[in-house]
């Protein structure tokens, strides 16, 4: 098993790399490049810092004295594939201890951030957590992550001794009013209603998305309709419910999970009985009073499928929005806003006014995956990645950008600043594409579960070349799976099951031969 205890000593060798998985997919063997790109940037991006609760961590890629709650738990989403050298979920402690534990930061010497945070030159700025009112995303992704680490007692101490996860879910249920924790940049915009919660374009993540205006298009760059209860906010409490609901049958504590899917079921009813509208078949914003529909094709409305709300057929509708190359489909998928919207950027997505981001179309692709649409989460993941690596190979400096420009193989423009691209070197979230979509739903290697030692594998379609994967970690298991030629070699230091296509096969320890009827329709 994995020790994700929390560790004072961290020092990645030199042979860090022997503890990624290695990929292979000879129809694309320019992917691995930048494969192999975003974990050595993943890497830089592991911080120390003293005096922190918890050090190293991983940088999000932006400020040195900020720390982001978002960002930090996307991140978790690709560090599991290697958690001894990865500090993901233990990257969480610097939220929960400061936010529920009172635990305070260090300050550090910055001149770069104490000019665009207000501080004055020279002086120690404050670490702080950004934003209190980021997505709720802490549950999902330590359930996420748990999977593959196979650790209960990590579970067990974090929701019966600490109670962190029901601290966090429990603090955006009281917020009537602005709150501003004292560890915290920036006050709260996340309000209750009895129907949803109000927000704010940065809080969510989605800084100068258009949701909320009023007409076809913004007259300002945030709208922010003080009036509009957010689709993704109710959606997100619905996923940490259900997510702690799950953690909790995890360690065997059936009364706790119990009453945390009661408390998912009930938000599952509003946002079914509010937020649905059954003629254009989609989840929308709605405004608080009037409940109106405010019709803006966004991601947001995705959570609401991650977080397993839909009906079958719900879920089913919701795809066209995917597909559809005047919405959210297209060559380049999964992008910030409907192409048809009167806001849409097609020259360099102005921020989340059209541009691709990682976070939100790798959150697109899991719910994909949590109704079966696996077909459909490999044909987009191909093309984000695609988009992805053309940018690497034809924009100089040759890296990885924090989002890209929906239709030229270019980085997106900044907020408000057309002639200023974004950040660069960014893994941080973008890591999501080259290794997570890779992984999980180019290569098919969905999802494993340490607990069971079972490993889900939707091999691809219709592929000639050399495809699997080797050095793939989950709980105790170390395995190679390589199909070639028409015949799967597994190799495996222990006993597990290999899912393939719903068809459960037994691997020994030892080398395997695994043959399986390869779908190619």
């Amino acid at each position: 098993m994995h020790d994700l205890s929390y560790r004072k000593n961290f020092d990645p060798s030199q042979e860090w790399k022997s503890t990624i998985p290695e990929p292979f997919f000879e129809d694309q063997p320019g992917w691995n490049r930048l494969y192999w790109k975003a974990w050595e940037l993943a890497h830089d991006h592991i911080k120390k810092l003293p005096g922190m609760p918890q050090s190293p961590y991983m940088d999000e890629a932006f400020l040195e004295s900020n720390i982001w709650i978002w960002d930090t738990c996307f991140m978790a989403l690709f560090c599991k594939f290697s958690p001894e050298r990865f500090p993901g979920v233990e990257s969480f402690r610097n939220f929960y201890e400061p936010l529920y534990n009172h635990r305070k930061l260090p300050s550090i010497m910055s001149d770069k951030d104490a000019a665009m945070l207000g501080y004055p030159k020279g002086l120690p700025v404050p670490v702080q957590i950004h934003i209190a009112d980021n997505p709720p995303l802490f549950a999902w992704a330590e359930y996420r992550y748990v999977m593959y680490s196979g650790d209960k007692e990590h579970i067990r101490k974090l929701l019966l001794d600490d109670q962190f996860l029901q601290k966090h879910f429990h603090f955006l249920e009281s917020i009537y009013e602005q709150a501003h924790p004292e560890c915290v940049y920036v006050p709260t915009c996340w309000r209750k209603h009895p129907k949803g919660y109000f927000w704010e374009g940065g809080r969510s993540g989605m800084d100068n998305t258009p949701r909320g205006r009023n007409g076809k298009t913004c007259s300002v760059n945030r709208p922010n309709n003080p009036d509009m209860l957010w689709i993704d906010a109710i959606a997100q409490q619905a996923l940490s419910a259900l997510y702690i609901s799950r953690l909790a049958l995890l360690i065997g504590e059936n009364e706790l999970a119990e009453h945390w899917k009661k408390i998912y079921g009930q938000l599952k009813n509003t946002v079914n009985e509010n937020y649905w509208d059954e003629v254009d078949g989609f989840y929308y914003d709605i405004h608080a009073e009037t409940g109106e529909f405010i019709k803006v094709v966004t991601p947001a409305s995705f959570w609401v499928m991650l977080a397993e709300i839909p009906s079958q057929e719900q879920a089913e509708r919701m795809c066209r929005f995917l597909t559809d190359p005047q919405k959210l489909g297209g060559h380049v998928p999964c992008l910030s806003l409907a192409r048809d919207d009167g806001d849409f950027n097609a020259e360099n997505g102005e921020y989340w006014r059209g541009s691709l981001w990682l976070p939100t179309a790798y959150m697109i692709i899991e719910a994909l995956d949590c109704y079966g649409f696996y077909d459909l989460a490999a044909d987009l993941s191909g093309k984000i990645i695609s988009h992805m690596n053309q940018t690497f190979l034809k924009y100089t400096p040759h890296t990885i950008w924090e989002c890209y420009a929906p239709d030229k193989p270019v980085p997106a423009s900044t907020c408000g600043k057309p002639q200023q691209t974004v950040r660069e070197d960014f893994c941080g979230w973008s890591a999501l594409g080259p290794i997570s979509l890779y992984i999980e739903h180019v290569l098919g290697f969905r999802s494993a579960d340490a607990f069971r030692k079972e490993l889900f594998w939707n091999p691809p379609k219709n592929k000639t070349g050399k495809t699997g994967i080797k050095n793939f970690r989950f709980g105790e298991i170390i395995t190679d799976i390589i199909l070639e030629n028409g015949i799967c070699t597994v190799k495996s230091n222990r006993d597990y099951t290999l899912n393939v296509d719903g068809i459960p096969f037994k691997i020994h320890a030892g080398k395997n031969e695994v043959l399986f009827p390869i779908k190619v329709d």
